[in-house]
């Protein structure tokens, strides 16, 4: 699928000499995932400027040679896309649906990346404390609000590592509002960046938020019920209950 015009500059210097590569990519974007349903219709014509090209800009703040992990990966965005882009990157691609993880799988064989990008099914939360190693940067797009998104998020990557989430508008109104929930989350400062500026129109917006510490999890309802019903209280309260 070629570059349109006037986009040829930018993507150009976004994938180098990999840009026929990505061309492949937004063929299968364009063709396998309208069909499959992972980009809507609408959206085949927009998939250099809103999808290629904007998930690429991010890869100026990912160091060199990082792990890079992407939650809730979807079609690929942005974690095929930096993996495209950046060949001195190793990916983690991490999806619940079957469906989207079986696009992720061919798509990775099509373009030749199986030496640098692994699929992982299943959800981020599953994988928090085992099974990746600690990641140097942690991307999410369109996932989930940043309260949400940096509790499933954060865990995986390693202290000292970060969560890059792309955002919209909407993201300074995000960071107010779920400061203190990512602090405790082991989380710093959330900082917004636009990536791509005097490249791509309009710069892609994330929030970017350094893991600082450990943090030990929370207990879920369904676990605190189960200590509830089995812990050292539980006869207490079930003497209690027959007497009523």
């Amino acid at each position: 699928m070629p570059v349109p015009d006037d986009l040829v500059a930018a993507a150009g210097r976004l994938f180098g000499d990999r840009l026929p590569l990505a061309a492949t990519y937004a063929e299968l974007l364009a063709t396998e995932g309208v069909v499959r349903g992972l980009i809507g219709p609408r959206e085949a014509p927009r998939i250099w400027d809103r999808h290629l090209l904007n998930c690429a800009a991010v890869a100026e703040l990912i160091p060199r040679d990082a792990l890079v992990v992407d939650v809730g990966s979807g079609a690929g965005l942005p974690g095929l896309v930096l993996a495209v882009a950046r060949p001195d990157l190793s990916v983690v691609l991490i999806e619940p649906l079957a469906r989207r993880t079986a696009f992720l799988d061919e798509a990775v064989d099509r373009l030749g990346l199986a030496g640098s990008v692994t699929v992982q099914r299943g959800r981020a939360e599953e994988f928090a404390g085992g099974g990746l190693a600690p990641a140097d940067v942690v991307t999410a797009r369109a996932v989930a609000p940043l309260d949400r998104l940096a509790g499933w998020c954060l865990p995986l990557a390693a202290v000292g590592g970060r969560l890059v989430a792309l955002k919209g508008s909407s993201a300074p109104a995000e960071v107010a509002e779920h400061r203190d929930a990512v602090d405790r989350l082991g989380g710093g400062a959330a900082v917004v960046r636009q990536c791509g500026v005097g490249l791509i129109d309009p710069p892609t917006t994330v929030v970017e938020i350094i893991r600082q510490r450990d943090v030990a999890p929370a207990r879920s309802r369904t676990t605190r019920q189960t200590a509830d019903r089995t812990g050292p209280g539980a006869n207490v309260a079930r003497k209690r209950a027959r007497r009523r």
